[in-house]
């Protein structure tokens, strides 16, 4: 029996493959095939299943292409309705792979559908338990992201609480925990770094397992839930009902464009989307680019900031452009009208002038806080009320675009985040909104917190309070 983990950073999103015999599966793939084939190509098996353990709401699950290719039969647990051709499995059903088995946990919750996958080696002895979006490490997943239902989050939390004790906390100690998801992932609140555990560990550790009535488990699980970003529905949505072949989008999307032709997309409505890392956009942009650097959670800040259909025309550093398209691909992007070719490099070279984001080292923010500067702070509301520079303005990066109105052009201002990577994103949507009274601080919060002289404070930030008060008038 082989079991490997692949894990991709930027959507904090695990796959796996499970081997015996020569015959293998594949549990909740990503869009790309190439990783998978490659394996069991190198490992000289055939994969005979994909287990799908909901229709994912995060990204665009690859079951569909990868069916494509190898015949292997994609299997969801009870109560999927996909709209392919699919084997929709009964609770506690087995299947045969090799020597090994692996058997269906219904585990409703986290969608209906929702399902577990125990796998039963050789010697018939409960090895691990593929949980999906049910079980994190840590955690457990948000009660609120099914395709369509008539349940509240509430409902779900319910359910999500008797699959818990009745599936998951029945296994031994010993059971591995192999979860969909690690820490960044927006489909829990709480996620450990380590991407597997065991049901002892999580048992002991995890907040949402300790020992609770029902009802305060649905308080507890579904406290504190911020708004999902805006892509998430369109992508179950995708997963139910289906999708065009990636290789098409690839072929489709990776068009080359001189400045003239990038011109005329934009001129169309083509959104731009700089994927170069915050330290090159800041010396030097197409004007109106949002910077999403690849190097972070991209194809997440995209869902989060731009609409699933809006055209889009992207800027890259030289060879980056399949990477950016297809990560885009990852998360149901697929309206790429094209990239500038050989970057900014051609744009220069056509006489086009570049814009700067005027960015300073971390030394000169107090003496800009005494200045007069307001620091605006984009981290999420929960980051700044643990610590926030006194006086800080708290806007959440993923609420900057809809809360533009609430700030003053003539008003000059302090840009953070946490390390640098979103506060480079606001400052390109505060350019493209025609803001140049700010600056960007260099290195975010983390640097701002070794300066002794700059005083901090926890709890909520002033405009935070005030929009409280406000709400409560009214």
């Amino acid at each position: 029996m082989y079991v490997e983990q692949l894990y991709t950073g930027c959507l904090a999103e695990a796959a796996y493959y499970i081997e015996s015999n020569n015959e293998a599966v594949i549990i909740d793939p990503l869009r790309e095939t190439a990783p998978y084939l490659e394996l069991a190509e190198k490992r000289n098996a055939k994969i005979k299943y994909i287990f799908e353990t909901h229709f994912h709401a995060d990204f665009v699950s690859g079951h569909l292409d990868l069916a494509r290719k190898t015949g292997a039969t994609i299997v969801f647990g009870p109560n999927a309705t996909p709209e392919y051709s699919a084997y929709v499995s009964e609770d506690e059903e087995t299947f045969n792979v090799g020597d090994v088995k692996i058997k269906v946990l219904h585990t409703p919750g986290h969608t209906m559908e929702s399902s577990s996958f125990l796998l039963i080696d050789q010697e018939d002895k409960d090895y691990a338990v593929f949980t999906g979006d049910t079980l994190f490490n840590g955690d457990v997943g948000r009660p609120d992201l099914a395709v369509k239902t008539d349940l509240s989050r509430e409902d779900l939390a319910g359910h999500l609480y008797d699959s818990l004790q009745a599936k998951i906390l029945t296994l031994n100690d010993d059971v591995i925990v192999y979860p969909g998801h690690g820490a960044g992932s927006q489909c829990g609140k709480s996620m450990n770094e380590e991407t597997y555990s065991s049901i002892g560990s999580q048992r002991q550790f995890n907040y949402a397992l300790q020992p609770m009535t029902k009802q305060k488990f649905v308080e507890v699980v579904t406290d504190g839930l911020e708004n999902p970003p805006a892509y998430f529905p369109e992508n179950a949505r995708i997963n139910k009902y289906g999708y065009e072949n990636i290789d098409e989008v690839m072929k489709r999307n990776l068009n080359p464009l001189d400045a003239e032709a990038f011109d005329k997309v934009v001129a169309d409505g083509a959104v731009i989307l700089d994927t170069r890392e915050p330290d090159s956009f800041e010396t030097g942009f197409v004007p109106g680019s949002l910077n999403i650097g690849l190097e972070g959670q991209y194809a997440v800040w995209v869902g989060t900031l731009l609409n699933i259909n809006q055209a889009i025309v992207l800027v890259t550093e030289p060879g980056k452009q399949e990477e950016s398209v297809l990560r885009l691909a990852r998360v149901g992007f697929e309206n790429v009208k094209g990239y500038l070719q050989d970057g900014v490099n051609s744009w220069t070279a056509a006489g086009r002038k570049l814009e700067e984001v005027d960015s300073v080292e971390v030394d000169q923010v107090k003496p800009l806080i005494d200045q007069g500067y307001t620091v605006l702070d984009v981290r999420r509301n929960t980051e700044a009320q643990t610590e926030h520079v006194k006086g800080a303005m708290n806007l959440s990066l993923k609420d900057l675009p809809e809360r533009m109105n609430e700030l003053d052009k003539n008003v000059n201002y302090l840009v953070h985040c946490a390390g640098g990577y979103r506060s480079m994103i606001a400052s390109s949507i505060l350019k493209k909104h025609g803001f140049a009274n700010f600056k960007n601080v260099l290195g975010g919060f983390k640097a701002i917190q070794e300066q002794t002289d700059v005083e901090m404070l926890a709890g909520k930030c002033p405009n935070q309070l005030r929009q409280e008060k406000l709400s409560s008038v009214s």
